[in-house]
């Protein structure tokens, strides 16, 4: 039996094989079981969405710089690209689409139509991006009802609006998706797995 880890969050302990060391993936939140009472929808959309954040950044969590700036797939894309992809998705969705606002580089996070992440760039600046788009995010969907529409603009391409539930629905397994994608890239890093 693999005794107990002294770490400031919950643990996830995940065997390696038969006779194989045990790995640790930290985890900061618990999974939103659908058993546990939520006050409202809304409070439903939003704490998947913190699990969701807080586990990429779990997943991401004790990796080099060069192993967040290294592909490990053949399709190119880098840890550090898929956190900078995830918050410019909330950004586009709720802020520019849902919200109408104006947003300097709405696709801020694509250069030749691939995720790009510039050198100058650091993980800590990119993680502090995604808290403080977390934040407005909460805000928004706390300044609306989950039936309201979004504001006409570029962000449609000329369809319909989306409402916020559909909105938050579409964030959800967007990032449940990439949360998977990271599980097989930190797997090939260092072996390392997730649930």
């Amino acid at each position: 039996m693999t005794p107990p880890c002294e770490h400031p969050r919950d643990v996830t302990v995940l065997p390696r094989g038969p006779g194989g060391a045990s790995t640790l993936l930290p985890v900061s939140l618990p999974f939103p079981e659908p058993t546990d009472p939520r006050p409202t929808r809304a409070d439903v959309f939003l704490g998947y969405l913190d699990y969701f954040r807080s586990v990429l950044l779990a997943k991401l969590e004790g990796l080099t710089d060069e192993e967040l700036r290294t592909s490990r797939l053949p399709s190119g894309w880098t840890p550090m690209a898929l956190l900078k992809h995830v918050t410019h998705v909330e950004l586009r969705w709720l802020v520019w689409g849902f919200e109408g606002s104006d947003v300097p580089e709405p696709w801020g996070d694509t250069r030749d139509g691939r995720w790009h992440v510039r050198p100058e760039e650091s993980f800590a600046e990119l993680v502090l991006a995604l808290e403080a788009q977390a934040a407005i995010s909460r805000s928004v969907v706390a300044a609306h009802k989950l039936s309201d529409v979004g504001q006409p603009g570029a962000r449609w391409e000329g369809a319909a609006p989306p409402t916020l539930e559909r909105i938050l629905f579409h964030l959800i397994q967007e990032y449940a998706r990439h949360v998977g994608h990271l599980d097989v890239v930190r797997e090939l890093v260092d072996g390392v797995v997730g649930e």
